[in-house]
């Protein structure tokens, strides 16, 4: 039986498995965009320090004094799996019975955003080794494995039974309002992390930014692997179950004061919520919600780091 757990525990377990990548040498553009995995030194003094990201000003540097490569962790390599048997690619006719694929698209992005490298994959597997010869033939490449699945049929059960052939998983619902069963754990030979998130597309996206994200910013060797927060004052009444964690998608703005407003967005299960957003506001497990006027904390979705 799949296990209740919270979300600060499972996202405590997520990163746990998800270590910095070994580091090695890269070229100077080739570095562009990566970890600094060293210190490094002018005689005594540090000039670049370790943890910090390599961008323009960082390689001009290391140009001026004479290093042709720099000690980097990779950007790890994320392979989004995208599974059933009624998913259509975009671009093609579709009938009552299917929709389009859309988890692939987001998450891969999604993932390429958060620092990876990343490469989608859409799989209609018929059968349990068809499955299982699709996540085998794309583990010689991956760093992190992420499957999207539906959680209401047979898919989440096919996914997992393959999954616990190939390595040690745990099967656990975080206590995250909307959310859905999820597989997580590490397989093969390398001990590949692999991570499963539900079906909807809002459900997905938001298990990604919770537990994704930070796995992936973790790989990377980035000291903060969560989003910016802030405090900002709610515009109307927000509703959350106790018990469950709530992530409400909202927009943000400022008034001429320069306070921050947030503002939840009314269709909280639509796409175009996702598209809308500029943050999500977090209501904890314990809280029935925020009234009109009071202040939450927020995290900002900065979608170009």
């Amino acid at each position: 039986m799949d296990l209740q757990i919270s979300v600060k525990n499972m996202l405590a377990e997520l990163l746990a498995i998800s270590l910095p990548l070994t580091p090695f040498d890269m070229p100077l553009l080739d570095a562009h965009g990566a970890t600094l995995a060293e210190d490094i030194f002018v005689g005594d003094e540090v000039v670049l320090h370790r943890g910090a990201g390599i961008r323009s000003p960082q390689i001009g540097l290391a140009a001026s004094l004479g290093l042709s490569r720099l000690p980097t962790q990779p950007h790890p390599r994320v392979v989004v799996i995208s599974a059933g048997d009624d998913l259509v690619e975009p671009g093609q006719a579709i009938s009552e019975d299917e929709e389009y694929e859309t988890n692939s698209w987001m998450l891969a992005t999604a993932a390429r955003e958060a620092g990876a490298v990343a490469y989608r994959v859409h799989t209609i597997p018929e059968n349990h080794g068809q499955l299982r010869a699709v996540i085998e033939d794309q583990m010689v490449r991956a760093d992190l494995i992420v499957i999207s699945g539906e959680s209401n049929d047979g898919s989440f059960d096919l996914i997992k039974a393959v999954l616990e052939e190939l390595g040690d998983i745990e099967s656990a619902t975080p206590n995250l309002e909307g959310s859905a069963r999820h597989c997580y754990g590490i397989i093969g030979d390398d001990g590949i992390p692999v991570i499963t998130l539900p079906g909807d597309s809002t459900s997905a996206f938001i298990s990604f930014e919770i537990f994704v994200r930070p796995m992936i910013r973790s790989m990377f060797g980035i000291k903060h692997v969560f989003r910016s927060t802030v405090k900002a004052e709610i515009t109307s009444d927000i509703e959350s179950p106790i018990g469950l964690t709530s992530l409400v998608r909202a927009t943000l703005s400022v008034t001429q004061a320069g306070e921050s407003l947030v503002s939840p967005i009314s269709a909280q299960e639509d796409l175009l919520s996702l598209a809308r957003a500029g943050a999500l506001i977090t209501v904890s497990a314990d809280s029935p919600g925020y009234l009109k006027g009071e202040q939450a904390e927020i995290i900002i979705l900065d979608r170009t780091v």
